[in-house]
């Protein structure tokens, strides 16, 4: 999803944070200083572990243990680097420009439309909208189509819990999610760069598969303004710009909706946007990625099929021409 195209170096895993310490720096955190460390910056992946005394916008979070993967843990790509490195275009087109520039984003209040093809939509201010569910944190692959990818554990609850409570009707086959418009809070909308506000979607099916989740959270932080917050999409097995940010739209349709960069580049960024490593954007290979924070001369690793999720999510593209699935 490239608007400006710069090569990024690959980066090592001298800079992923060992398990060993990981944990040791969670023990003696919440026991300890966490809330100060992490108030003057010294979080890091602290901040997973810090109390939700710390961060009282959060209830308190759970580890989902289900996708708590050990390997996963080991490859966990540091709180700087998730926050700093991102896609976020109405905030800029360079990497760090979104972090530079969403800081005076308000997140508060912030409302989210339910509505469609439902049977109980409703306009409900965040509090609200997640009052109902118990967070949870999980570790999931990330991979842009970019050809770079992390390991991030998210804060937030499954999807289908909330199409769950919406009740969708028979006739809902999408889900269609927008973004904020506001071109005084976020610059890049008065661009015709893109057509705005950013649009996505997913299959019915795909939403209510248990692996798409709705973030409130990473590593045990509110989520920052540059990651998409208050609230962001997150669906592992697809590439990162399905993951909108910045979500107030969810409507359930029976027509499958245009979404954003599929408008912009249809051969390049299609509906479906699966990571399939045999299958190469118009532009590179996507059978290798690098590892955002692993170090500038560090060895490319081979994309997995489904972003190694291939057995929860390949039943539901069985039918389908893998080729046409990306």
């Amino acid at each position: 999803m490239l608007l400006k195209t710069r090569p990024q170096h690959p980066i090592a895993s001298s800079s992923i944070t060992p398990e060993q310490i990981y944990w040791q720096r969670r023990e003696f955190l919440a026991a300890a200083s966490g809330a100060l460390l992490t108030s003057m910056g010294l979080g890091l992946d602290s901040a997973w572990a810090a109390s939700s005394k710390a961060y009282p916008e959060l209830p308190q979070v759970k580890p989902n243990p289900s996708f708590q993967d050990a390997e996963l843990k080991k490859k966990l790509t540091r709180f700087e680097d998730i926050s700093s490195y991102n896609n976020f275009y109405e905030f800029g087109f360079d990497k760090d420009e979104p972090k530079k520039n969403s800081q005076n984003l308000k997140t508060k209040p912030w409302t989210v439309k339910v509505h469609g093809l439902v049977d109980k939509p409703g306009s409900y201010l965040l509090e609200d909208f997640i009052k109902p569910y118990a967070l949870e944190d999980r570790i999931y692959r990330f991979r842009c189509v970019e050809a770079w990818s992390m390991v991030v554990p998210w804060v937030g609850f499954p999807l289908r819990l909330l199409l769950d409570q919406a009740k969708p009707t028979s006739k809902a086959k999408f889900v269609t999610f927008k973004t904020l418009y506001d071109p005084t809070q976020m610059p890049m909308q008065m661009s015709r760069s893109l057509d705005w506000p950013y649009t996505e979607a997913l299959r019915l099916d795909e939403a209510m598969h248990d692996l798409s989740f709705l973030a409130v959270g990473v590593y045990g932080r509110i989520l920052p303004n540059q990651n998409g917050a208050p609230l962001r999409l997150v669906v592992p097995w697809k590439y990162g710009y399905k993951s909108i940010k910045s979500i107030v739209s969810i409507e359930l349709t029976a027509e499958r909706p245009k979404t954003t960069w599929e408008l912009k580049a249809p051969d390049e960024y299609p509906f479906y946007s699966n990571v399939l490593p045999e299958v190469s954007h118009p532009r590179w290979s996507q059978k290798t990625e690098r590892i955002l924070g692993s170090g500038f001369f560090s060895k490319r690793q081979e994309t997995l099929p489904y972003n190694g999720y291939e057995a929860e999510v390949a039943s539901l593209y069985k039918e389908f021409d893998r080729r046409k699935l990306y």
